[in-house]
């Protein structure tokens, strides 16, 4: 098959042929239809990921069709349209008995732990508790899209930040994460605030649903403009960009009894950002990680995006070929570009 490689971190990825895959015993081969080209596999391109082992293909937002499955496999058969979460579960360890999938102990992520879903074909371990059947109506570049930044979005706005209608949401960093996060908050009835430097992504956050903006490349004290739009804070905050001065002013938007969610990856020479811990105490605070979505969520997203009160297609944004892909990796680094790109032609 063809495939995306890197055989050294920050070295260009080329195209090369490499072997198929199989399937394990209890796993599947999906032939991919599309990919989503996402800055965590920027990271991972860079060497932030110590999973990865080199030579390597990326990849870990992906649709397509099953094309052979293992003898232990019961609910999943070739022909089927399929997508996964970009942390497929075991099954079987103490975290996933609780349902919770997303931190799973022994967790396989394609892309990352194993080659990934730049390529024409993906093997996926553990299919009958990671393997999520899509619509017919649904195209593959959208169900692409939803793999990592869209399904990450509705978990922690819905689930890790418990939004309501009516309250004030603040989302810094308008990429795939944050747009996503601006629309679910909308269709959950809350005011969405979009942060970012950039007008033109700014633009579509107001397409998506968002109340205000912020530029912050005009305002310095964007923590300060937000209690000022919302009358004393955010009741919640997203940081979707992973960065200390997105962390921070997502932090110290909130209003009392507020609640940070923390999306964006601390990676790199950000691992140990500091977290304004005097504020998180007087105020009370409530800090969130999130990471992904369980498979077995993924009908609440999907219902909502049949009756329209969601629409991921929106956030796809350039199409790609494969051999287009390294250099579109590449340029990940510099956040250019609106919504979602997706590798359609392989």
């Amino acid at each position: 098959m063809r495939a995306v490689v890197f055989e050294e971190f920050g070295k260009a990825p080329t195209v090369q042929t490499v072997p198929d895959p199989n399937p394990s015993p209890d796993g599947v081969v999906v032939k991919v239809e599309a990919t989503g080209l996402c800055r965590s596999d920027w990271h991972g391109w860079m060497g932030h990921d110590p999973d990865i082992r080199l030579p390597h293909v990326p990849g870990h937002e992906l649709a397509g069709v099953v094309v052979a499955a293992g003898r232990q496999v019961g609910r999943w058969k070739t022909g089927q349209r399929v997508t996964v979460p970009f942390v497929a579960a075991c099954g079987r360890c103490a975290e996933c008995a609780s349902g919770n999938h997303q931190v799973c102990e022994h967790q396989f992520q394609p892309g990352f732990t194993a080659w990934g879903s730049y390529a024409e074909y993906v093997a996926i371990d553990h299919a009958d508790t990671n393997l999520v059947a899509l619509p017919e109506a649904m195209d593959f570049a959208t169900a692409a899209s939803l793999g990592c930044r869209f399904v990450t979005s509705f978990r922690a706005v819905v689930d890790q930040g418990r939004v309501r209608p009516g309250e004030w949401v603040a989302v810094h960093g308008c990429g795939g994460v944050g747009l996503s996060a601006v629309m679910i908050a909308s269709a959950m009835g809350a005011n969405v605030i979009a942060v970012d430097l950039t007008e033109e992504k700014l633009e579509l956050a107001r397409r998506l649903g968002a109340v205000a903006t912020v530029n912050a490349t005009e305002t310095p004290k964007v923590a300060k403009a937000i209690k000022q739009i919302t009358d004393g804070g955010a009741h919640m905050s997203m940081d979707a960009l992973g960065h200390p001065a997105t962390c921070s002013n997502s932090i110290n938007c909130l209003r009392r009894r507020g609640r940070h969610v923390q999306v964006g990856l601390m990676l790199g020479d950000h691992v140990n950002t500091p977290v304004p811990m005097a504020k998180v105490i007087a105020y009370e605070l409530e800090i969130y990680g999130s990471h992904g979505m369980q498979a077995w969520r993924y009908p609440a997203m999907m219902e909502m995006i049949r009756t329209g009160k969601l629409r991921p297609e929106l956030l796809v944004g350039r199409t790609y070929s494969l051999d287009e892909a390294p250099e579109a990796l590449m340029a990940m680094g510099n956040f250019e570009g609106t919504g979602i790109g997706v590798v359609t032609r392989f």
